[in-house]
């Protein structure tokens, strides 16, 4: 048995600026029929910045308030793609805006899919090294605090419960073997 369903209409609730809701008719494996609720997102990136200064290796983390959770959260560097935009692109972007750094090394970490059962939000992981500092530049409306953790506090950090960003859990897994 194929494990599908097929969308017979698709009707949209909400087109917003960052996401699109979609109530979709489909019909089931078994013939009969149900609904989904989609959220459309175009995706983003998810940066694992390794800075190392006097052989000491501190990842860039930054704080902002996450408004639908009404509490500040503890994150990579990341960001939103753009209508038509290249991850990779994306990335180098969201570095310097986040943290205003740029990396001379990056390293392609794959992708996840944030919540797969109501939404096609696609994160592509990446990994950068041998930072160079040249200035941050956030996007207007957006206020970060800037830490540094070596990979044993942040490790410490993701089993303690203290960072529960789960694009952040990710790709320190993903990235720091």
């Amino acid at each position: 048995m194929d494990l599908i369903e097929k969308t017979l209409t698709s009707d949209v609730v909400y087109d917003g600026k960052i996401i699109t809701v979609y109530n979709d008719k489909v019909e089931l494996m078994t013939g009969k029929t149900s609904y989904r609720e989609v959220v459309e997102h175009s995706g983003g990136v998810v940066i694992l910045a390794i800075r190392k200064k006097e052989g000491i290796e501190k990842i860039l983390m930054v704080k902002q308030f996450r408004y639908p959770l009404k509490q500040g959260l503890l994150e990579l560097p990341a960001g939103k793609l753009e209508k038509g935009e290249d991850p990779f692109e994306a990335a180098k972007r969201e570095l310097t805006e986040e943290t205003g750094y740029i990396a001379k090394n990056w390293e392609d970490l794959g992708y996840i899919f944030t919540s797969p059962g109501y939404s096609d939000e696609k994160l592509y992981l990446y990994k950068a090294t041998d930072l160079e500092f040249v200035g941050e530049c956030p996007d207007e409306g957006e206020f970060l605090i800037e830490y540094q953790f070596s990979k044993d506090e942040l490790i410490k950090m993701v089993k303690s419960g203290e960072i529960t960003d789960a694009k952040t859990i990710c790709a320190i897994m993903k990235g720091l073997n």
